[in-house]
């Protein structure tokens, strides 16, 4: 298979900036050029800025050379891929192609990033060369964060380049790969689009609130809770009438889009006077004076937000909750039924398969089940049937399911249903280990109210997180602790929720509190030491396979584990502080440790000691994987999987590596800076207030947290142990937890989702 050593991307604007960043965060050199002389230069300078950050580490940008086409388009001979994200119009693309096929090398991949355009349009009248290397990506925007790549290939396509691309694409840059039709808007557009075009005319039609109709077609059905018109707002009303018109142009007169594909006056209007959604002056939702504002779509007036009393929105039965006889039950039925049959009528047109569209809609519109999994919570005869009964016509695909569902489980293996009326298994790709998977057809080896045990095969065994949140509790706790007394070969930690770990229960901590139960807070904090010290110490490699947050005692389950495997999308640190507390499961010992040892940093015992006092007094959270290893919440030798679905199957990989010859650490001993470094702390910390910078509050955190991370009160303290500091944190943190300051912050901090500053 070919390599990608470096990329190119031809035009410098938001989407296209953003893909070269993603290249760069992939570690493959890419040179960003647009037709504009600095433009480039321009949009990597904005994306520096730019949050949600496109780069994923300072070093990243660092990789992405800007130019100019004029005079940079011979670089493209050094080029092994070759993105097109310029302008929608085929008579541009066409003359750039020239352009490029002039200069790039035999085999170079070109792909263009259009999401109107058909392949056989953009190569039409193109040597064939040229053609046989052509392909079509699809990104998703944010490039960085959705995972979704559609790739389109032609009947001249090589088959060979497509599959070094779709490779490079799964394993480099984390995408899941989704092979579409060269049929308008592809998948997930073609079908997202018809999806918010129903919702909008429904709720005109109905006389549904833009707030009942989110609310309604929301959390119920796995869809985010920005809904419909949040969404619309969230990618702009502007593109709405382009992408309308070009399906509108390229789709046959009898697709059910155009029966949706409706004249909307008021968009017309808010379009017109600038409310095109978040980057203009408001659209469907929008902030006013006296707070949030939403649309009449009666009217075009706005006025208050109005949160809508919803009783059918918890039914947990969908079929229950779309049979209910209220208008937005009955607006959530005609949206949704005609989704989901527009949704049957994809296939084979827009992909091969079920697998396709219900992936596209996943990991392209955040869906938490696609359509096909949708419709089998409902049931193939039940949707069916209520279509006919309405009116609506039953696509064949789902006519010729009856009595059937679209998936099954069958010998511990995941079917398909096919469009040969036949079930297929589903086959993951290579390097791919899903714990879900595993939990279909395995009863755990251990399991609590918290937390469940899995061997996930060759010795190996997963330790998950299962509470709300993933939060550690005592159960979650307890099990951990019997974990380890099976002393398995190697252990992995690893669960499939939306996050790795939010900390500790903080709920569990103010119900104790509020009853004056500092003895069992108390030993939840020690039990925790105790426990995490032994992780630590084990007699087999343990490693922790963190996503998304993996914040306070999820953070300190990385510290302790003798490896981490990281999904690049990590967001992790020790937040305590934010609360009113200190770390209390070793995470300034294990900090304090690294810092000392990191290489740079100046020697004695006070620069270890300021830096980690800087990152947890300002609960510092990593950007990514990359940047939490800049923090050392990661080490330099820790790995980095770019791909989610791939990041079990490394950790366990890595996991079997570390056993092959395990030992376990060493105890480390520590050179603390004793009265004076704790003065010192506490005199930057009063700067701080002195500024506005700080509360009076945090200076009673921050002086219990330079306590622990100077040792005490004696001027120099040398051989200090382990469990002295974690004694200081559990003490420090017992003190802070029954001071009214504190208590006020977790409550704060459990109504709210924010930090109290007090």
């Amino acid at each position: 298979m070919a390599e990608i050593r470096k990329a190119a991307v031809i035009g410098a604007g938001t989407m296209g900036a953003a893909i070269a960043a993603h290249f760069a965060n992939a570690g493959t050199p890419v040179l960003l050029l647009d037709i504009v002389p600095g433009a480039a230069a321009g949009a990597i300078a904005k994306m520096q800025k730019t949050d949600p950050a496109p780069f994923m580490s300072s070093a990243a940008v660092k990789l992405v050379t800007p130019g100019n086409l004029a005079e940079d388009i011979g670089k493209l001979a050094d080029c092994d891929w070759i993105v097109e994200a310029i302008v929608e119009r085929l008579d541009l693309k066409q003359d750039l192609y020239r352009k490029i096929d002039a200069v790039r090398h035999p085999g170079a991949a070109v792909s263009s990033n259009t999401s109107t355009i058909p392949l056989a349009k953009l190569v039409d009248g193109m040597p064939e060369a040229f053609a046989r290397d052509f392909l079509i990506t699809h990104f998703f925007n944010p490039p960085r964060y959705m995972r979704l790549l559609e790739l389109v290939t032609g009947p001249q396509t090589d088959p060979a380049l497509a599959e070094t691309i779709a490779h490079f694409a799964d394993i480099a840059l984390g995408k899941t790969v989704v092979r579409a039709k060269d049929s308008p808007g592809f998948i997930a557009n073609r079908l997202g689009v018809y999806w918010l075009q129903c919702g909008v005319i429904e709720a005109i039609d109905a006389g549904i609130t833009v707030e009942v109709a989110d609310a309604i077609m929301g959390r119920p059905f796995g869809i985010p809770k920005t809904g419909v018109f949040g969404l619309i707002d969230l990618v702009g009303l502007d593109l709405m009438p382009h992408i309308n018109a070009s399906l509108a142009a390229t789709l046959p007169a009898t697709d059910a889009f155009h029966a949706a594909n409706r004249d909307l006056p008021l968009i017309k209007t808010m379009i017109a006077e600038g409310y095109t959604g978040r980057k203009g002056k408001g659209g469907f939702y929008r902030k006013g004076e006296k707070g949030r504002e939403a649309i009449d779509l009666a009217t075009g007036a706005y006025r208050a937000v109005q949160k809508p009393e919803l009783p059918e929105a918890k039914i947990r039965d969908l079929r229950a909750l779309l049979s209910a006889p209220t208008p937005a039950a009955r607006y959530a039925w005609r949206v949704l039924g005609q989704t989901l049959a527009y949704a049957a009528t994809l296939v084979p047109d827009a992909a091969a398969d079920i697998t396709a569209i219900d992936a596209a809609m996943r990991l392209g519109y955040n869906w938490q089940w696609g359509p096909f999994e949708l419709i089998d919570k409902l049931s193939v005869d039940w949707l069916a049937e209520k279509l006919a009964v309405d009116g609506f016509a039953v696509p064949p695909l789902l006519a010729a399911a009856k009595g059937k569902s679209f998936y099954r489980l069958a010998d511990g293996r995941q079917d398909y249903l096919g469009t040969d009326g036949a079930y297929h298994p589903l086959i993951r790709p290579e390097g791919v280990l899903l714990l879900a998977d595993i939990k279909r057809v395995a009863k755990p080896v251990l399991k609590n109210a918290s937390a469940a045990l899995w061997d996930i095969g060759d010795g190996v065994l997963c330790f998950e997180f299962t509470s709300k949140g993933n939060s550690l509790d005592p159960q979650s706790i307890a099990l951990l602790g019997k974990t380890i007394e099976l002393k398995p070969k190697a252990l992995v930690i690893y669960n499939e929720g939306t996050l790795f770990s939010a900390g500790a229960n903080l709920g569990l901590a103010i119900f104790a509190a509020n009853i004056a139960g500092w003895s069992e807070i108390d030993k939840l904090v020690a039990d925790g030491q105790q426990t995490y010290k032994a992780l630590k110490y084990a007699p087999f490699p343990v490693v922790a396979a963190p996503f998304g947050m993996a914040l306070g005692g999820g953070c300190e389950i990385l510290l302790h584990s003798d490896a981490v495997q990281a999904h690049a999308e990590l967001y992790t640190g020790l937040v305590e502080c934010g609360v009113g507390l200190v770390p209390g499961w070793g995470g300034c010992s294990e900090m304090l440790a690294r810092w000392a040892a990191a290489p740079g940093m100046p020697k004695g015992p006070m620069p270890a000691a300021v830096k980690v006092f800087e990152m947890i007094s300002t609960a510092t959270v990593s950007k990514s994987a990359a940047n939490a290893k800049e923090l050392l919440f990661l080490r330099p030798t820790d790995g980095i999987t770019m791909n989610r679905d791939r990041l079990l199957a490394d950790a366990k990989a890595r996991a079997l590596k570390l056993a092959e010859a395990y030992t376990p650490p060493a105890p480390p001993t520590y050179r603390l800076g004793g009265e004076a470094a704790r003065l010192a702390m506490e005199s930057a910390v009063e700067g701080f207030h002195k500024r506005g910078a700080a509360t009076t509050y945090d200076m009673v955190v921050a002086s219990e947290l330079a306590s622990v991370l100077s040792g005490g009160s004696a001027d120099l303290i040398d051989e200090v142990s382990e469990q002295e500091i974690l004694t200081l944190e559990r003490a420090a943190f017992m003190r802070l937890i029954k001071n009214e300051g504190t208590l006020a912050r977790i409550e704060h901090m459990l109504a709210t989702g924010k930090p109290l500053r007090n």
